[in-house]
């Protein structure tokens, strides 16, 4: 009798813990989910990379690895400490390989992004079935506020997703992103393209690429099928990409010499014959045992091939295409997991000189201090979200391309201005004086100079052709960032944004008075104004009217918090920004 109570409680208890979960399914967000995707408006309601009319267009063997997963992942909002994963793939026999184990093939991959866009690898313990089950526990707290990290769930390698649940705890809350809209970069490859043979989906080459770069990275690898085929590159140039990598060489290596040659050219001009964007080559990496195999060498004449059609089509006049060789990708024979397939040291190997080559095409350089490194936050979700508001500046200079913009931190956000912000401290001034000049508001609360790098590497400045640029920036890296580090920020964003605004007159505010940081600031705009002048852009030292004449601050121009002017604070300081 009391082993049938412990055995009922125990059941209970079971039963209670189960009931506290709630269960999510992305694909009823009400709005597309799935990043990484393309034909997201035919096929955003389900897990696959190819529109059901590629059926009976491409090769059966192509359509039937379209239903796999690989690159694609979601992204949502969740304060919840723990986290569960329930999905049924297609394939419910064979979770994984010889060769490739089943959390790659098979298993999914969560990272965490925090509030100053550090990403972190979360593990869980997992479970295959036929439904697959991963839980994560202990997931932490962000340092600046109680809503949760960002996180992004990368999705199985080789095998499809027929449905899934995401599941916390019922008194906790998820929040799902919706698709990006940036344009993607598109690989199309082959089984190495698609993630043979990571480990788990998110160190496959192209996923790493997508963490590092932060663009949208479509995966149209295609294992043992990527032939460049003229039927598959119908449907990769319905995509408007902002590069296009075609890794195929691999799966050409039993076609002759001058079957490569034709490929390679006909496959660039058939992008080309609808795209400028950017193409990059990339020949194959080789194999782990071709000094020790006499007919492994045959990888060779398919690269020359491919550089010898490279070659010609730069002699032709072809723009914009970009070639990374066997020797660039220089890997390790221990950087294999067979023969062929990159282990994921491989994967990190490809995927970071593969990074080198994107970032030099898209004109997005990082430098070494954290200034000079783009990167995301989320720092005051309770006020707004970051991510939103970027995509409402982005929207705002689409509709109506703006006469002047000002790049800033919460000071220009809640100044005034669409888009509009939850705060408006000076909206008056706001209308009566930036409004009037033409100027569209760029601010983000708590932004830092790495952040504002993140937004003009992500569109803020694209597509437009705009007066003048004010940027306003630099008062939140005080503290975790030396003077060196501020000016060598603020120079490398300089750069970046006459990169994309090469006409535009591009104004520097120095940073504005605060509480209890007068001298420092006085300190750090004269480095500030050394810089800006000796590179060839416009100084304004904006906020020596907030000061009383003993150099400190006038509280009765500052909400209160001895930071953001007021109305009569911005009314001091707006024409000195604006003209």
């Amino acid at each position: 009798m009391k082993r049938y109570l412990f055995f009922l409680t125990f059941c209970l208890l079971c039963g209670s813990i189960s009931a506290q979960i709630k269960w999510y399914d992305p694909m009823e967000a009400g709005f597309p989910v799935i990043q990484n995707q393309g034909f997201i408006d035919e096929i955003g309601n389900c897990y696959v990379r190819l529109p059901n009319r590629a059926h009976g267009v491409v090769r059966n063997d192509v359509w039937n690895l379209s239903r796999h997963s690989a690159g694609l992942s979601i992204s949502f909002y969740c304060s919840s400490p723990q986290i569960s994963i329930r999905y049924v793939t297609t394939n419910t026999k064979d979770f994984g390989m010889q060769h490739m184990p089943a959390t790659g093939v098979s298993g999914v991959d969560l990272y965490s992004i925090d509030s100053d866009g550090k990403w972190r690898f979360c593990y869980g313990g997992f479970s295959f079935g036929d439904t697959i089950r991963t839980t994560y526990s202990h997931l932490g707290k962000d340092k600046y506020h109680n809503e949760g990290f960002e996180y992004r769930l990368y999705l199985p390698l080789y095998n499809g997703v027929k449905w899934l649940n995401i599941g916390i705890p019922e008194n906790e809350r998820i929040t799902f992103i919706p698709a990006s809209t940036e344009k993607p970069i598109v690989i199309y490859g082959t089984s190495i393209a698609q993630g043979a043979c990571a480990s788990r989906p998110g160190q496959a080459w192209g996923n790493i690429l997508q963490r590092t770069i932060d663009y949208p990275v479509i995966n149209l690898g295609f294992s043992g099928n990527g032939k460049l085929e003229p039927e598959v590159l119908n449907f990769i140039n319905e995509i408007d990409s902002r590069l296009y990598i075609l890794d195929c060489i691999p799966n050409l290596t039993d076609s002759k010499a001058e079957k490569v040659y034709s490929l390679v050219l006909a496959a660039i001009k058939q992008i080309r014959a609808k795209h400028a964007t950017p193409i990059l080559l990339v020949e194959h990496a080789g194999y782990s045992n071709a000094e020790t195999d006499s007919t492994r060498m045959n990888y060779k004449q398919s690269n020359e091939a491919s550089l010898k059609a490279y070659k010609q089509l730069k002699a032709e006049g072809v723009k914009d295409l970009y070639y990374i060789s066997h020797d660039d990708l220089n890997f390790d024979p221990n950087m294999w997991v067979d023969y062929v397939h990159p282990s994921d040291w491989g994967m990190v190997q490809q995927a970071k000189i593969i990074e080198k080559k994107v970032r030099e095409i898209l004109r997005i350089p990082i430098g070494n201090s954290i200034t000079t490194q783009p990167v995301t936050q989320r720092r005051e979700p309770n006020s707004y979200e970051w991510r939103t508001r970027h995509r409402d500046i982005i929207k705002c200079v689409k509709e109506h391309a703006p006469k002047a913009v000002i790049l800033g931190n919460s000071i220009t956000h809640y100044w005034g201005g669409a888009p509009y912000g939850q705060h408006k401290n000076g909206e008056q001034t706001w209308n009566n004086v930036m409004e009037k000049a033409g100027f569209q508001n760029m601010g983000c609360g708590w932004d830092r100079i790495e952040n504002v790098l993140w937004r003009v590497y992500h569109g803020e400045l694209d597509g437009y052709q705009t007066n003048k640029v004010v940027l306003m920036i630099g008062t939140n890296n005080k503290g975790f960032n030396s003077d060196n580090e501020i000016v060598e920020g603020l120079h490398f964003l300089l750069s970046a944004i006459h990169e994309r605004q090469p006409k535009a007159i591009i104004k520097v505010i120095g940073i504005l008075p605060r509480r209890n940081d007068e001298t420092w600031i006085k300190t750090i705009n004269q480095k500030i104004r050394q810089m800006t002048i000796k590179a060839g852009y416009l100084f304004i030292n904006a906020g020596t009217p907030l000061l009383k004449k003993n150099g400190k601050i006038d509280e009765n121009l500052f909400i209160g918090d001895g930071l953001h002017p007021n109305e009569k604070g911005y009314s001091l300081i707006a024409k000195l920004i604006s003209e």
